[in-house]
């Protein structure tokens, strides 16, 4: 098994909001699928020091208005920890919200077709998510798309809360 992938993810929900039952199963789906397949890897430091190898811990929160991903080894030794500016995701986060609405209003009333437009809707705004966090980790760590996808969801989980 490759040594460039998450193993751990832990959400620091510290002074956040409950989730409603939707945004909890789209956590937990997340989660699962992120430590089923995933690639993370981490650059050489600025020092050009080596980055201990992986698989990797992740815990991710929101502090001080930033989102945080705080990286171990899984043998819990320290690796980094960076902080992101939450402001690059404010409306893509808002327009995925709006459309997870949408779509699970839907769900319950509309015919397959008006379903389907919903859900490909809702799957082209998770991917720009998805490339926003892709370009705000440039340099930090390196993730395919289906990675910063499953990475998305968890920030929309944290910024429901947050």
């Amino acid at each position: 098994m490759s040594t460039s992938r998450i193993c751990h993810v832990e959400i620091d929900n510290t002074h956040l909001a409950s989730p409603t039952p939707e945004i909890e199963q789209e956590r937990k789906v997340a989660i699962f699928d992120l430590l089923e397949d995933n690639s993370f890897a981490m650059p050489l430091r600025h020092d050009d020091e080596p980055i201990p190898e992986g698989p990797y811990k992740l815990l991710l929160a929101i502090r001080d208005r930033r989102l945080v991903f705080d990286i171990s080894t899984e043998d819990d030794g320290k690796v980094g920890e960076f902080h992101l500016s939450l402001g690059p995701f404010r409306q893509v986060v808002k327009d995925y919200f709006q459309i997870c609405e949408s779509y699970f209003s839907a769900v319950k009333t509309m015919p397959p077709s008006q379903i389907e437009a919903i859900d490909m809707a809702r799957r082209g705004i998770h991917n720009e998510g998805a490339r926003v966090l892709q370009e705000r980790l440039e340099g930090k760590a390196e993730v395919d798309l289906d990675t910063a996808r499953r990475l998305f969801t968890l920030i929309c989980v944290l910024h429901f809360g947050g």
